[in-house]
């Protein structure tokens, strides 16, 4: 791909391949929503304030994003993966839930990884992994404090855990 985004980009970790864009025509395929949300929602510290994550996206700052229901994505990512689908990222135009959503790109190829917190630390792939929840925030386009507030009740980052295998929808090949 020429004059990519992601050519040249340095990262902390490394540089990021490019995202397997779809083809716009492919109207036969079944589509898979994914809603980025365009502000930090109502409970968390920033809520109104852009959260700019379909620019990160876009410049390879944000490479994946978390999700629950694993089983559900597995499914999902599968049909994408054996291109029987599309996965269509999408924004809100406003408030989430009550506002329409405005199409930003389909992907015909995602990754996925399976996340737990545990006691011991994070299991990714029922593996587990020396990953840093910095890391892993870095990642998903926010800084450590936007995460755990993002993820309140959902992962707790301290030495209890309260956590569903949740997934991790990779935009890049990159993986944990």
């Amino acid at each position: 791909m020429q004059n990519s985004l992601f050519e040249n980009m340095a990262m902390s970790v490394a540089v990021q391949p490019p995202l397997h864009k779809a083809n716009v025509g492919s109207s036969s395929l079944k589509k898979y929503v994914l809603t980025l949300s365009k502000n930090f929602m109502s409970t968390h510290p920033k809520a109104g304030q852009p959260t700019n994550f379909f620019i990160k996206v876009q410049q390879g700052e944000k490479i994946h994003t978390i999700r629950g229901n694993y089983e559900l994505w597995q499914k999902r990512i599968s049909e994408i993966n054996n291109g029987k689908a599309v996965l269509c990222i999408r924004e809100w135009s406003g408030k989430p839930y009550r506002s329409a959503q405005t199409e930003l790109m389909q992907l015909n190829k995602v990754g996925l990884q399976k996340i737990e917190w545990t006691p011991l630390g994070w299991f990714i792939d029922g593996v587990e992994s020396d990953v840093r929840t910095k890391k892993l925030a870095r990642n998903d386009g926010l800084s450590l404090e936007d995460f755990a507030a993002w993820f309140k009740g959902g992962i707790v980052m301290e030495d209890k855990y309260n956590m569903e295998p949740m997934a991790i929808i990779h935009f890049t090949d990159f993986r944990y």
